[in-house]
Parts: structure tokens; C-alpha cells; sequence
């Protein structure tokens, strides 16, 4: 990919026009673009980055009375580091000098704390993720195109009815830029400064990705004197990404109590680095598995974490899947839910994605082709569902995709659903 891409984000159309009334907290992992975004959307606001502390000085003596004149609509990025400027934000807001601003950071346990206590009703909460497969998609030397079939789906009446109008396989340009999105993504991960870097260097900014991460955003989270017992519970975080959580396990071979554990585990979501997946909420067919499943969100840290550099393990393909639709749904606001079914008795259903007009569920294949077995769980958790099933899907690494089984069952390859 070429060195002077722009780079498409679809949260770019959630933002509001700054001729609204409107305060917007952007808010996500480092390096996810965030400053990038913000600038590119609101080029004719003032940029306050307050990393800087020359500029938390110069915001700390203005008063209150005379934000809107001194500082004005403006993108505050880092704003974290001065906690004062939310109070003084809202004070303009409130007395109607000041009508729209940006606030920017990546420590949400801070963000969020000051959100409720002062900007709480006010705010408008976007959060940005590292690149969705759409997005390398969209980036590769054409212009941006629609959603991609996963939103569509969400938004269908069914699987059969969104699916039946697709081609079985694709051929020539197309099929070759969203396949080399997926290889992209599976490979190095979705942070947008890796686009335009050699692969030996893209290894280098991972390694130096996990240090900055442990000495910025998790000194701002935990203030941890020692690191490497994190260090450690990072790792082996990592290395169960698509199991089920077992706090007691992840404690003893980190060699933490189970309080420290859920502590450092809770710090690694608050920071955009892993996601819990939740069981079903309603028990379907025989007792349930209560514990949630824990995934890491960006598959290029991941890799750098575990050591896993070369081959596409089916818990690495599994944590891309599941991390493109959070980042989809969470990315567009979209109303679904993400949940995963497991009973004592064996049946288990890797994805129910729960919409308003029903639920669809997942199965998820590293291998290219599905088989007869893919669809037995979600055969009998359909007939359970009734009229809410609106389709399964057997998510597989080949080309075809095509219908199954009944109700609704089809095999569709990841790279169609998420570009």
C-alpha cells in the first residue's frame, strides 16, 4: 500500500458537525488514529494537546468565565492529563458561551470517571477501534464503498434474505483487495501506523507498542510500581484469548492473588486491549456455562504478545472474527448484542449476535470449507428460538459461500462478511 494513503474511518460518520451543540468525548486505545481523526474531521477547530506541559499550564490559568473567549470551540486532546479541563468545559457549556468541543484520550477509567461526575447528559461517547477489515478494504487504492454484509445482516430480515443475491465466489481485483485485507489484519492487526511500514518494521513498532502501552496507559490506569508481574498476566491473558475465563487458573500461574488478577484484567479492558464475552443471558436448552470468554481485540498484539509470528492458529482466527463484529457494532452504534452459548452438556454456539428483530448465531472455522458437523449446535439452538432465528452462519477462512442447511444456515468466508 502506498505511503500517502488516507485512511477512511467510518466513525467519521457518527461525528457531529461543529455547528452543532454538542460536546464529543473520542476515546480508544493508543494509536488508534484517534488525533488523526479529529483533526482530519474538524480541521478548523484549535488543536490543545495537553500532553504538552507548557499547554496544561497555559489551560490551568484560564478561568472559567473565559473559556469560551481565551479557548473557544476546540479538539483537547489528551485530555486526561489536565482533569480540570472538564470542569471548565462544562461551565462554558452550561452558560451557553461555548457550544461544541472535542475531547480526546485513551485512558477511559479516567475519561470516564471525570464523564460521570461533571459531563454526565452532556457528552456524546464515541469510541475508536484499530481498523476494521472494512476499513484496510476501503484503503486499498479505491474509494470507500458501502457497510460491509456483516452490518446488513444485523440490519436484514434474515440471513436468506440479505445472502441470496450474493455471488458464490468473487473474482479478479475485488476478491484479491478483500482477501488481502483479511491477510493484513490477521497478520499485523489493525493499527493504522502499520500501513505504511515494512514488515520488519512492523514487528519493531508491536514490540514497542507493548512498552509504550505498559509505561503510558497503564501507569495512567494502576500506577504499578513493579510491571512485571503485569507483564507476565498480560501474556497469559493472551494466550487464552477465545477461552473461557477462569480467574483461579489465571491467578495461580501468574502467581497472583485472584483479587490482583481481576484487577489487571479489568485494567487491560479499560483500555481497549481485550473485550469479555458474555454467556447468553436465557437458558435454552439445558444448564448453561455462567463464565465469560475473554478475547483480544487487535490480532497484531496478540501475535506479539503470545509469540505466535507465522501460522493462523484457529483461536487467532476466532479472536479476528469475534473482535470485527465488536469493533463493527460499537464502531456504528448499532443496536446488537454479543453473546456466546455453552451448555454443561456440550452444545456450544461460538457467536448469538441479538438484534431487535431476532438472533443470529455463529459458527466460527479456521478450516476453508464447512462441514455437516458446523451446524448441529445451531440447528438445535434454532429450533429452541423459533420465530426470533433469523439465520446461522458457519464464518470459514475459504471462498464460497452458499446455504447449508435449514433454517437458514449458510457458509460464508470472513472476508466477504467483514468487507
Amino acid at each position: 500500500m502506498s505511503g500517502n494513503i488516507q485512511l477512511y474511518r467510518f466513525m467519521e460518520q457518527r461525528l457531529p458537525p461543529p455547528e452543532r451543540r454538542r460536546l464529543v468525548l473520542l476515546t480508544g486505545a493508543r494509536q488508534t488514529g484517534k488525533t488523526t481523526l479529529a483533526r482530519a474531521k474538524y480541521p478548523r477547530l484549535r488543536y490543545v494537546n495537553l500532553d504538552a506541559p507548557e499547554n496544561r499550564e497555559a489551560v490551568r490559568v484560564v478561568s472559567s468565565a473565559l473559556w469560551a473567549r481565551e479557548i473557544g470551540p476546540a479538539v483537547l486532546d489528551e485530555a486526561q492529563k489536565e482533569p480540570v479541563v472538564f470542569d471548565k468545559v462544562k461551565f462554558a457549556y452550561d452558560d451557553q458561551s461555548l457550544h461544541f468541543s472535542v475531547l480526546l484520550g485513551s485512558s477511559q477509567i479516567l475519561l470516564l470517571k471525570k464523564i460521570r461526575e461533571t459531563l454526565a447528559g452532556r457528552v456524546m461517547v464515541c469510541e475508536l477501534w484499530p481498523l476494521m477489515m472494512s476499513e484496510i478494504f476501503n484503503n486499498s487504492e479505491k474509494n470507500p464503498s458501502g457497510a460491509p454484509l456483516f452490518d446488513r445482516l444485523l440490519a436484514g430480515d434474515g440471513c436468506a434474505a440479505v445472502l441470496h443475491d450474493e455471488p458464490a465466489v468473487l473474482l479478479g481485483v475485488d476478491d484479491a483487495l478483500r482477501r488481502g485485507a483479511q491477510n493484513h489484519l490477521l497478520a499485523w492487526g489493525g493499527m493504522p501506523s502499520l500501513l505504511r511500514l515494512s514488515s520488519d518494521d512492523r514487528r519493531q513498532w508491536l514490540k514497542d507498542y507493548e512498552v509504550t502501552y505498559l509505561e503510558r496507559d497503564l501507569t495512567d490506569l494502576a500506577r504499578l510500581n513493579d510491571l512485571m508481574p503485569f507483564r507476565k498476566f498480560q501474556r497469559l491473558a493472551a494466550l487464552r484469548s477465545g477461552m473461557l475465563l477462569n480467574y483461579a487458573e489465571l491467578a495461580r500461574d501468574a502467581g497472583l492473588s485472584v483479587d490482583t488478577a481481576r484487577r489487571y484484567l479489568e485494567y487491560l479492558r479499560l483500555s481497549y486491549q481485550t473485550f469479555l464475552l458474555p454467556p447468553y443471558h436465557t437458558n435454552l436448552t439445558s444448564t448453561v456455562v455462567k463464565t465469560p470468554k475473554v478475547y483480544w481485540l487487535d490480532v497484531g498484539l496478540l501475535r506479539q504478545l503470545t509469540g505466535i509470528h507465522e501460522v493462523v492458529t484457529g483461536e487467532i482466527f476466532e479472536s479476528m472474527v469475534v473482535g470485527e463484529c465488536v469493533k463493527w457494532i460499537k464502531t456504528m452504534g448499532r443496536d446488537a448484542e454479543l453473546y456466546f452459548y455453552r451448555t454443561r452438556s456440550g452444545l456450544e454456539v461460538d457467536l448469538l449476535v441479538e438484534t431487535p428483530s431476532g438472533v443470529i448465531g455463529v459458527e466460527i472455522k479456521s478450516r476453508e470449507s464447512s462441514a455437516a458437523k458446523d451446524v448441529t449446535a445451531l440447528k438445535e439452538i434454532a429450533s429452541t428460538l423459533g420465530k426470533r432465528w433469523k439465520g446461522g452462519l458457519v464464518v470459514h477462512a475459504g471462498t464460497e459461500l452458499r446455504p447449508i442447511a435449514d433454517p437458514q444456515i449458510w457458509a460464508v468466508p470472513s472476508y466477504r462478511l467483514f468487507t
